[in-house]
C-alpha cells in the first residue's frame, strides 16, 4: 500500500488552506494536483532549455527536442504501445477522440453503419459520435447500464453485429467509478469486425493499462488527470490505422513537402501534430509518468480501492445519503452521491467552507444522470494523495452541513 501521508508532501498545494481550513482535495476526477517533480521539470525547461522543437539545428532546440521526444518514449512504455509512432500528442482526451471521429470516422462510416457507445459515457465520448453520425448517416446506439451502474453485457448479443463499425466506451466511469470489463468488450467487438476506441481519461491515471494486452485500436487520455499539466493529451492508435488516416489539422511540422497546390505528410506521429506543440507540457507529462511509475500503478489502484471502500462505509452510515454506482470492489476511487434534499451545488459550497473540495453537477454525463433519474450528484474522487482521514473529514463535513441546515443526522 502507498504511504499517502508521505505522498501528500510531494504536492505543494496540499499544504495550502482554503477558507482558513486545511485543504481536503476530493476532485481529482476533474483534474489532479501536481507533484513538485512535475512543477520543477517544467520550470527547468522554461529556465534552461526552452526553444521550439524539431526544426532548429542549434543546440538549445536539439536539447528541447530530446526532452520532448523522451516524454513520448515514456508514455509509449507506460501504456506498453508497440512503437512510439503510435503515441500522438493532442491537447487532451477530448481532442484525441475528436481526431478519431474526424480522421478515421469520416472515411470508415456511412449510411447503414452503426456506432455503439454506452449509457455511462462522458460527453466527450458521445458528442463527437453524434456529429459523426449526423454527417455520415451512421446510426448511434447505446449499450444500457443496470440500476447498479454496471454495463448490461448480455445486451451485447443483440447490439453487436457486423453493422457496428465502431465500439466506443470508457475504461472507468467518471461518475459511477465503474471499472468496465474492457478486454472482454474489445474481444467481442473485434469478433464482429468493429474498431474499438477506449476512453481512458479516468482509467489511465488510476489503473495499470497495457494497450497490447487490452487489444484496443485507439485509447484516449489526458495529462492533467494523472499529475501532469493541462494542455496535453494522448491518442494511442494502432499504427496501421494511423497510417491510413488523413491528417486532422494542417500546418507546420505535419508536412514533408508543400507546393502551391499539393502537400505530402510527415511520418507518424508528427502527421497528426500540426504547429508548435505543447513543448513544456510534454516535458511535464514525461515527469508525471516518471512519478507514477515510482509509485507503481498496481499500488495506486490498490490504495484508491482501499480509500474508496473506507469512504463508502463512512458515507453509507449517514442517514439520507445515497451512493450511486456499483459496490466498492467493482469501482475506482470515485463516489457520486445524493444527500437528503440538499442540492449538490449547495452541498459542495457548504463543504467548501470546511475546506473540502468536491464536485457537483452532472459531471459532463447528462445522459447517465437522466438514466439514473437524477439531475445532479455530488462527487468525491480520490487519488494517490488522499487518505482515510480525508474520508473522515468528508463524513464530518456532511454531518456539519446537515446540522447547520437544521436537518440533524
Amino acid at each position: 500500500m502507498l504511504d499517502a501521508e508521505r505522498i501528500r508532501a510531494d504536492f505543494p498545494i496540499l499544504s495550502c488552506r482554503t477558507n482558513d481550513k486545511p485543504l481536503i482535495f476530493l476532485d481529482s476526477a476533474a483534474s489532479s494536483q501536481k507533484p513538485a517533480a512535475v512543477l520543477e521539470a517544467m520550470d527547468a525547461a522554461y529556465r534552461t532549455c526552452y526553444a521550439n522543437v524539431h526544426r532548429g539545428v542549434y543546440a538549445l532546440s536539439e536539447e528541447a527536442t530530446r526532452y520532448y521526444e523522451e516524454a513520448r518514449d515514456k508514455v509509449t512504455a507506460f501504456i506498453n504501445a508497440a512503437a512510439r509512432e503510435e503515441v500522438i500528442f493532442t491537447r487532451n482526451a477530448t481532442e484525441s477522440i475528436n481526431l478519431v471521429a474526424y480522421a478515421w470516422g469520416r472515411k470508415a462510416l456511412g449510411p447503414g453503419d452503426r456506432i455503439l457507445a454506452t449509457e455511462m459515457e462522458h460527453h466527450s465520448n458521445i458528442v463527437p459520435w453524434q456529429l459523426l453520425a449526423q454527417e455520415t448517416g451512421a446510426e448511434l446506439r447505446y449499450l444500457p447500464i443496470t440500476d447498479a451502474g454496471e454495463l448490461q453485457l448480455d445486451a451485447l448479443d443483440d447490439l453487436l453485429d457486423e453493422r457496428v463499425k465502431l465500439m466506443a466506451f470508457t475504461l472507468m466511469s467518471n461518475v459511477l467509478g465503474t471499472i468496465t470489463p474492457a478486454a472482454e468488450i474489445v474481444r467481442r467487438a473485434h469478433a464482429v469486425g468493429a474498431t474499438v476506441l477506449v476512453d481512458g481519461a479516468q482509467g489511465v491515471p488510476h489503473l495499470p493499462v497495457d494497450v497490447q494486452a487490452l487489444g484496443c485500436d485507439f485509447l484516449a487520455f489526458s495529462a492533467h488527470k494523472m499529475c501532469g499539466p493541462t494542455g496535453i493529451g494522448v491518442l494511442y492508435g494502432r499504427r496501421a490505422l494511423l497510417e491510413a488516416m488523413p491528417p486532422f489539422l494542417g500546418g507546420g511540422d505535419m508536412i514533408r513537402r508543400v507546393e502551391l497546390h499539393r502537400a505530402t505528410w510527415n511520418d507518424l506521429p508528427w502527421k497528426f501534430e500540426a504547429g508548435t506543440p505543447p513543448i513544456v507540457e510534454g516535458i511535464g507529462l514525461g515527469a508525471a509518468v516518471d512519478y507514477l511509475n515510482r509509485l507503481g500503478m498496481d499500488a495506486i489502484a490498490a490504495h484508491e480501492r482501499d480509500t474508496a471502500r473506507y469512504a463508502m462505509e463512512r458515507l453509507s452510515a449517514l442517514p439520507g445519503l445515497h451512493i450511486v454506482g456499483p459496490p466498492a470492489d467493482r469501482r475506482g476511487g470515485v463516489i457520486a452521491f445524493t444527500f437528503r434534499a440538499i442540492h449538490p451545488h449547495d452541498l459542495a459550497h457548504l463543504l467548501d467552507t470546511e475546506g473540502i473540495a468536491v464536485r457537483a453537477g452532472h459531471h459532463c454525463a447528462q445522459p447517465l444522470h437522466a438514466r439514473l433519474g437524477l439531475n445532479a450528484t455530488t462527487r468525491a474522487s480520490f487519488y494517490v494523495y488522499n487518505t482515510r482521514a480525508d474520508a473522515d473529514r468528508l463524513a464530518e463535513g456532511l454531518e456539519h452541513v446537515a446540522h447547520m441546515l437544521g436537518k440533524a443526522v
